[in-house]
């Protein structure tokens, strides 16, 4: 998005939208959690000092450390109160709120005020550790208005107006360097499109007369006029921007494992802590071996029973769940993997399928020399330093990456020695070169121009240009996109994690994405796809793999603006963070710092490793409750003998989950299975 002034194609400073509403709202709820936690331990630790260094204080004013207890209680747990009143007003009695208020509220009834107000500061920071990653925004699509086009430039009389507002059959002009409003097809003018913003595709796309221009694409050089196809509304781009916007609607937020387990668990303790204050007494009446029923007879089964509610609060549980995912979310972001909360490890853990884009993902993503094939008798050096030569005067993207090409080398470019210099757009140029006639561009120029000696085309991917030297063939350069070092190791690498599925969807044409699936170890792909086909391509694959596999996710990955929409549609998107863009980054779950595919196999691995020590966690803490339970109920354990094994679930869980950063070497397929 140019300035305001429209003078430069340039995003002014102060324009730049870094933050959401959503996003904003997320970093100050996380910021609220921290405030209360942190100024709830202060109070807490001031009633426990109080309570130990000023003993004589505390029992000639026993109010004092009461109140401090229970301000400490009010600040960590105010919400938690409120959220049970209003679920119990809806008919939503039994869950963690509700649990944790009543037990708290006990612990007061019957004088365990430091343990009750222990118990809400416990469980305050479970919930902030969780909220801190569960409710970031990945909403944010400031970006993609790079992409949408502000305005149209109408060819009969230049004035400028609103894409909204051109009907289709319009004719537009689009001057170079413009975005192209409006999907059309060219009928005056040649040039050049970057379609790397909608598309993907690294390599520029010649156009002319005919040619099909999609709302998004860069004009290159050349002033073209266009014939509009659609309104605005249908266009690519506004498809593409509609599809985020959508793709976020329709991915449901995984359900906190907490609530969960408390829709069961809460009504359970609590309907068994109803009838320890109540069956005991009355059976012991009438057996005979009990008081007369009356406050004498329930009293010490009512303390008892409520003695059962606040051993039964899960504490230990609480915070051994969300301390196992974010010592697993540590143990990522050590390995260059940013999980943006702790939903997307099972999403991860459990993924049968993986989705790559091509440019950018499992190739560099940069337009570069790949090979020279020169002629018989031709060094490739002297193919290189005509080639250079012959572009030196050009600006077209191919002429500047042979150039570079050239440079790093070292190879002298003579562009002195240029004159004669003819562009024929679409199909190459002609000069003479120190007194030599020179073509450069594609094979029909070169059969129009009547060159001796051309081979056959072959079925070489990527870009090809053909040079001639008086009439003679000399060779050609490929251009292409290369794929990076590691993409090959990293198919292998999901493969042996048991990942049933690697696909590839690209905008690339047939040619450069079968090279680069062949290259890498891709057997199923797709090529010119544009980015709202990649949704509906993604979903095919992921339906596959539901069928397939019980439970089984499909990920996707992917860096580019327009591979935005299927990474937030995906079971969990994977951008790559240092090169990719901002639009992509913000609606992907997972971050890859350092863009190497092979991460995604990691991330796989270490959301694998993480679920693990959750489980072993979850047994734990939960096999030791239940023990505590028992005894609380039959009456062979205190209170404080409670609080002190929650406490020591918690560190062992903590203790536990610091297996989890680090992610363990892969040594067989087995060992990763879930």
């Amino acid at each position: 998005m140019g300035c305001a002034c429209g003078h430069c194609g340039t995003e002014c400073p102060a324009e730049k939208r870094t933050d959401s509403p959503v996003g904003k709202r997320a970093t100050l709820e996380v910021r609220l959690l921290a405030a209360r936690f942190t100024l709830a331990a202060i109070l807490f630790a001031l009633a426990v000092i109080l309570g130990v260094a000023f003993p004589s204080l505390a029992s000639s004013a026993p109010y004092l450390t009461r109140g401090i207890f229970i301000l400490s209680w009010l600040v960590a747990g105010y919400r938690v109160a409120l959220n049970s009143l209003r679920n119990i007003r809806r008919g939503e009695v039994f869950d963690e709120n509700f649990l944790m208020t009543v037990a708290t509220v006990g612990a007061f009834a019957i004088g365990q005020w430091s343990e009750g107000a222990a118990v809400m500061l416990f469980y305050n920071l479970g919930e902030m550790v969780q909220e801190s990653a569960v409710n970031r925004s990945r909403r944010s699509i400031a970006d993609l208005m790079d992409v949408r086009p502000d305005s149209a430039r109408l060819d009969a009389d230049g004035s400028v107006v609103s894409p909204q507002a051109v009907p289709v059959g319009t004719l537009i002009r689009v001057l170079p360097g413009e975005k192209v409003p409006l999907d059309g097809s060219v009928v005056g003018g040649s040039s050049c499109f970057d379609t790397s913003r909608l598309t993907g595709e690294s390599a520029p796309r010649d156009v002319g007369p005919g040619s099909e221009a999609l709302a998004g694409f860069v004009n290159g050089s050349g002033l073209l006029v266009i014939r509009t196809t659609a309104v605005y509304e249908k266009t690519a781009a506004a498809k593409m921007l509609a599809l985020i916007e959508g793709a976020q609607n329709r991915k449901a937020r995984a359900e906190k494992l907490i609530t969960t387990f408390a829709r069961v668990y809460t009504p359970i303790v609590t309907i068994g802590a109803v009838l320890l204050a109540l069956v005991p007494p009355v059976v012991l009446y009438l057996a005979g071996a009990g008081p007369a029923l009356g406050w004498s007879a329930f009293s010490p089964w009512v303390s008892r029973a409520l003695v059962f509610l606040v051993i039964s609060c899960p504490c230990a549980f609480v915070i051994s769940v969300p301390l196992g995912f974010f010592g697993g979310i540590g143990g990522a972001a050590r390995a260059g993997i940013l999980v943006k909360g702790a939903d997307f490890i099972d999403a991860l853990a459990k993924a049968k399928a993986v989705v790559f884009d091509k440019t950018g993902t499992l190739t560099r993503g940069s337009f570069a020399v790949t090979r020279l094939e020169p002629a018989s008798c031709v060094e490739p050096r002297d193919l290189l330093a005509l080639a250079a030569s012959s572009e030196a005067n050009s600006t077209h993207p191919v002429a500047v990456a042979i150039g570079e090409y050239a440079k790093r080398e070292g190879v002298i470019v003579d562009a002195d020695s240029i004159a004669d210099y003819e562009e024929h757009a679409g199909y190459g140029l002609s000069l003479s070169l120190a007194g030599s006639a020179v073509i450069a561009g594609s094979r029909r120029l070169m059969e129009s121009r009547g060159v001796s000696g051309l081979p056959d085309k072959g079925s070489d991917a990527g870009t090809v240009v053909e040079f001639a030297r008086d009439g003679r063939y000399v060779g050609r350069v490929l251009l292409g996109d290369e794929p990076k070092e590691e993409s090959a190791l990293a198919v292998r690498s999901l493969r042996a994690l048991g990942v049933a599925d690697v696909v590839m969807l690209t905008g690339d044409g047939e040619s450069a994405a079968g090279s680069v699936a062949r290259a890498v170890g891709i057997a199923e792909y797709r090529s010119c796809v544009l980015p709202h086909e990649k949704v509906s391509l993604f979903e095919a694959v992921s339906d596959r793999v539901r069928a397939a596999h019980r439970g089984g996710t499909t990920l996707f990955v992917g860096d580019g603006i327009n591979d935005a929409p299927v990474l937030a549609r995906a079971d969990a998107g994977i951008a790559m963070g240092a090169m990719g863009s901002d639009a992509a980054i913000e609606a992907a779950d997972v971050v890859l710092m350092n863009d190497s595919p092979l991460l995604v196999a990691e991330a796989i691995r270490s959301a694998r490793w993480t679920r693990r020590i959750v489980a072993e966690n979850i047994v734990l803490s939960f096999a030791i409750k239940l023990g505590f339970l028992a005894l609380g109920a039959f009456g062979f354990a205190t209170l404080w003998e409670a609080v002190f094994a929650d406490v020591g679930v918690a560190l062992l869980a903590t203790l536990n989950s610091l297996r989890a950063r680090r992610i363990p070497q892969a040594r067989g397929r087995a060992e990763h299975r879930v």
